[in-house]
């Protein structure tokens, strides 16, 4: 096995914060053995909950939506994924929840057998995943308060600054909407004229500026987490 990191795990632009963080050489080419890039395109659905999970991943790029099914019939968005996080659950022979490409996305998969043997044979690596997958959930927990906002100018100026956070931009500098508009709409549950109309008044209004179809600087971030409550 080799000692050096692979390639392609060198160049990864989320080695940093992804499950991969912290591995020794030895872990990191074991995990590289069994994974495998690939591409998915906006809308398509990585797995559908109750179904069997096969697959776990390190999302490399792209946005991912987890959505839940409510008693009721209804279906509930629980989560955001962002690049860096970790898709899927191990050590579970069914998907709890769907999870669905908001855009374009490159993920870096592993059977998900594979990566527990993996695992079992790496106990520091088992750790850290661990921590990562925590971390995930942390902060898929998020999203739920986000939702529970009634109005919809506070759910779309709570979603700016998560994607700002999350893209992780220093205060007032411009960063790439990771998602369109449309996206922004089907992941809060709006219509995407709403989110247009919200995003034109936050620029009136000073708190954010905008640049071609994606950019966007937050001027006023206090301003802005007050519309989002």
């Amino acid at each position: 096995m080799p000692s050096d990191p692979p390639p392609r795990c060198s160049a990864c632009p989320v080695r940093a914060t992804a499950m991969c963080v912290g591995l020794k050489d030895d872990e990191l080419a074991a995990l590289h053995h069994i994974g495998r890039r690939r591409r998915i395109v906006g809308g398509q659905i990585i797995c559908w909950a109750g179904e069997p999970s096969p697959i776990c991943a390190n999302l490399v790029c792209g946005v991912l939506k987890v959505t839940r099914a409510q008693a009721d019939g209804r279906v509930q968005i629980v989560g955001l994924l962002y690049p860096g996080d970790f898709v899927g659950s191990l050590f579970v022979a069914r998907a709890a929840d769907t999870i669905t490409a908001l855009s374009d996305a490159d993920l870096c998969v592993y059977p998900r057998p594979a990566l527990e043997a993996v695992l079992a044979d790496h106990p520091a690596a088992r750790r850290l995943m661990l921590r990562r997958t925590m971390a995930t959930l942390a902060e898929a927990r998020r999203w739920m308060p986000m939702l529970a906002r009634g109005r919809a100018d506070a759910r779309v100026a709570a979603l700016l600054l998560d994607m700002a956070r999350r893209s992780g931009c220093r205060d007032r500098e411009a960063f790439c909407l990771p998602l369109s508009r449309g996206a922004m709409a089907e992941a809060l549950g709006i219509a995407i004229e709403t989110v247009s109309r919200h995003m034109t008044l936050f620029e009136d209004t000073g708190l954010i500026a905008l640049s071609g179809l994606r950019g966007v600087r937050l001027l006023d971030p206090p301003r802005l987490a007050a519309v989002a409550g």
